[in-house]
C-alpha cells in the first residue's frame, strides 16, 4: 500500500513541523497526541466514505452515522491510552455540560459535516481541542479527503501540513468571500437566519454554506476564506478553529463585538480588516448580551 505509507510518512512529518513550535513540553505532547488521533480517525472514516452508511435523526436534520461513532470510539482510545486523566467533551458519547469547564479538557467533534459525509459531498473534518484555563490551547483539525492537516497551539502560530499561515488581507467587504452555516433549529429561526444572509450577502463579494464550521475556520485561518458567522454553534464545532484563527492572526467575537466563547452559541470571525464591518452589519442579529 505505498499510497497509505505516504500519506502516514507526509502526516508524521508534519505532526513533528507543528511540534517544534510549540512553546512548552507539555503543549508538545497534547499536540503530539491529538493529532494522531485525528489523523488516525481521518484515515477509518476515508475508508468508511464510499461505503453504504447507517444513518439516524438526533433532530429533523442532525444526522449521526456509524462513522461518527467509530472515529470517536478511535479518538477516545488514543486519548485515554495517553492522557487517561483528561476529562472528556465529544459530540456523540459526551456531549452534556452544565457549565463552562475549569479543569482540562478535551473538546472533540469525530466527524464535522456529517451531513455532507452521509451524501458523498467531500467537505468534513475531524476536530480536536484541548481547553484549559478558560481557552483552548491545541487546535488540530484534519480532513482526510484533501490530505489537510491543520494545527495550532497557544502562542505557537497556525499551520497547515508544514506551512505557516496566516489570514488574508481583504480590507474591503466588496471584495471579501465569507462563509456561513446555518442551526439544526433552522426551520424555527428562518426569518432571522434568512436577513443574515441576505445582509451579508448584499455587501460582500459572495457567500459559501460548505456545511463544516471547523474547516470553515481553518480556510478562514489559512486565507482561502475571510470571514465567516453562524449561530447556533457547539463547542467542539468551533474550539480547534477558532485558536487557528487566532493564532493565524484573525479576530473572534460575537455579534455585537464582544468577546467570543466556543461556550457562547454565536461566533462572527474574520482576517480583522472586515471585523468592524461586519460587526455593524450582524450587531442587531446578536441573541448576546453585549460586555458594559
Amino acid at each position: 500500500m505505498p499510497g497509505k505509507k505516504s500519506d502516514m510518512q507526509h502526516t508524521a512529518m508534519t505532526i513533528e513541523h507543528c511540534l517544534q513550535h510549540c512553546s512548552t513540553p507539555d503543549l508538545q505532547n497534547l499536540l503530539r497526541v491529538a493529532a494522531a488521533a485525528a489523523v488516525k480517525a481521518g484515515a477509518l472514516l476515508q475508508e468508511l466514505y464510499d461505503q453504504p452508511h447507517q444513518i439516524r435523526h438526533k433532530g429533523p436534520i442532525d444526522l449521526v452515522t456509524e462513522a461518527d461513532l467509530a472515529a470517536e470510539e478511535l479518538i477516545l482510545d488514543v486519548l485515554r491510552d495517553t492522557l487517561p486523566e483528561i476529562k472528556i467533551l465529544s459530540e456523540e458519547s459526551f456531549a452534556s455540560y452544565e457549565k463552562i469547564p475549569e479543569e482540562p479538557v478535551w473538546i472533540i467533534d469525530p466527524l464535522d459535516g456529517t451531513t455532507n459525509f452521509a451524501h458523498n459531498f467531500p467537505w468534513f473534518a475531524v476536530s480536536i481541542a484541548f481547553y484549559d484555563r478558560g481557552k483552548s490551547q491545541i487546535g488540530v483539525i484534519y480532513s482526510p479527503i484533501q490530505k489537510e492537516l491543520f494545527c495550532a497551539t497557544r502562542t505557537g502560530g497556525a499551520w497547515l501540513n508544514d506551512q505557516r499561515i496566516k489570514v488574508s488581507e481583504v480590507s474591503a467587504l466588496h471584495n471579501a468571500l465569507v462563509a456561513t452555516g446555518f442551526p439544526y433549529d433552522l426551520q424555527e429561526r428562518t426569518d432571522a437566519i434568512l436577513a443574515m444572509l441576505k445582509t451579508v450577502l448584499t455587501h460582500t463579494q459572495g457567500v459559501r454554506r460548505p456545511g463544516a464550521a471547523a474547516l470553515d475556520l481553518a480556510y478562514l485561518a489559512c486565507g482561502r476564506l475571510d470571514a465567516f458567522w453562524e449561530i447556533g454553534l457547539k463547542p467542539w464545532d468551533t474550539a480547534a478553529g477558532y485558536l487557528l484563527v487566532e493564532e493565524a492572526g484573525g479576530a473572534l467575537s460575537n455579534f455585537n463585538g464582544s468577546p467570543f466563547s466556543p461556550f457562547i452559541p454565536e461566533l462572527l470571525a474574520s482576517n480583522t480588516f472586515l471585523h468592524r464591518d461586519l460587526t455593524a452589519l450582524l450587531h442587531g442579529f446578536s441573541t448576546v448580551a453585549p460586555c458594559v
